[in-house]
């Protein structure tokens, strides 16, 4: 038994609005970068760059981030290059838990030394174990401890469900 919190429409309508943010925090930057945390962030991150797409001119690169996420001192591998120099980054994850993954991910970006790393999360659960701020939100949901958020991707359909 599962709860839908938010349907596909729902969360195109949260990563249109998100691509705004990103716009308006990005005024100043000829390049909006996008890192997204595989596998459910990258396609979040791929929904909010085809909005981006639509509503800007500027030049958009998108990457990812993959870790282990039982473990990610063991497995943790970004596909940015070392050798280009990058001002500000926009990190997407789809739903934020404790934050390890955030924050593990953060650390890795540190590798390449931005001016500017923001957080972009589509759903916050609060409940942080790690002190991660997320930048941009699309809602916070108030659940339980013990339930699970998790996005499904069915048919080209996105939803995201309690457990």
């Amino acid at each position: 038994m599962h709860n839908i919190v938010v349907n596909h429409s729902k969360i195109i309508r949260i990563c249109n609005r998100l691509a705004y943010q990103i716009i308006e925090n990005s005024q100043n930057d000829e390049l909006i970068l996008i890192v997204g945390i595989k596998e459910k962030g990258f396609k979040i991150s791929n929904i909010i760059v085809d909005s981006l797409t639509k509503i800007s001119t500027k030049k958009i690169e998108l990457k990812y981030i993959d870790l282990d996420k039982s473990n990610p001192k063991k497995y943790i591998k970004c596909d940015l290059d070392y050798s280009k120099k990058y001002e500000k980054v926009f990190l997407i994850d789809d739903v934020l838990n404790t934050g390890k993954t955030l924050m593990y991910s953060v650390n890795k970006l540190l590798e390449y030394d931005f001016n500017s790393i923001k957080t972009v999360v589509l759903i916050d659960r609060n409940h942080k174990k790690f002190p991660v701020k997320v930048d941009f939100k699309g809602i916070s949901l108030s659940t339980n401890f013990d339930d699970t958020v998790k996005l499904n991707f069915k048919k080209n359909k996105l939803e995201a469900i309690i457990i």
